[in-house]
């Protein structure tokens, strides 16, 4: 069975002017891993790209067919990251008050762990606006705002069409603010330097991210 096609696969700008075989989506691949291990080493503004093809073992030449520079490579590895954590935006629950819905909030928050864990690199550099750029770190505050509004949806949706409870006072500010909760334990997470028990925090936030919409 053929992996689902990536937004990465076509590579960055120039290599999208064209039609790539597989030869190219190869190498478009190894310049990718290359270029994520080489940010997650020395960081986006430190990386060159006689860095990036030394690892991948070609050559700038070939680098130039299918990027621009390092900041299209890394532009393109966002594509990526962007895409799945839309697929998790788009996924998180209806909670409802009982045991069922603490656990598909409890699975949600894992799945959201595990797709952080799987693009760690990227999301921290997007962080910093002065590094990647307002347009760039738009694209990602953009999807902050969304996941947000898709936390607060999934939390009060149940409550509002039972007609059975209060709603959540400032709904969308405790949504956000759980938000944030949750990405600064994931880059806890995934940083090397600490060790932190993940089954235990996905239980602990997803078990704060109930109660704040549950109090």
């Amino acid at each position: 069975m053929a992996r689902p096609q990536r937004p990465s696969h076509g590579g960055g700008i120039p290599a999208q002017q064209r039609d790539l075989g597989a030869q190219g989506r190869e190498t478009i691949r190894r310049l990718l891993d290359a270029g994520l291990a080489e940010f997650e080493v020395t960081g986006l503004q430190a990386t060159r790209v006689e860095d990036i093809v030394r690892r991948a073992k070609t050559s700038h030449g070939t680098f130039y067919l299918y990027f621009a520079n390092k900041d299209d490579l890394f532009r393109t590895l966002l594509r990526d990251a962007l895409h799945d954590m839309s697929i998790i935006t788009d996924e998180f629950p209806v909670v409802t008050s009982n045991e069922s819905g603490r656990a598909a909030l409890r699975r949600w928050v894992s799945r959201f762990s595990e797709t952080y864990a799987a693009h760690a690199t990227v999301i921290r550099i997007l962080s910093q606006a002065e590094i990647v750029g307002e347009e760039v770190f738009a694209d990602g505050l953009q999807l902050l705002f969304r996941l947000s509004e898709s936390i607060t949806q999934g939390m009060t949706a149940a409550e509002k069409a039972q007609g059975t409870a209060e709603p959540t006072p400032h709904a969308e500010l405790t949504a956000l603010a759980c938000l944030m909760m949750l990405e600064r334990v994931n880059y806890l997470l995934s940083a090397v330097e600490v060790q932190l028990p993940r089954e235990e925090m996905n239980d602990r936030v997803a078990a704060i991210i109930y109660a704040a919409f549950r109090s």
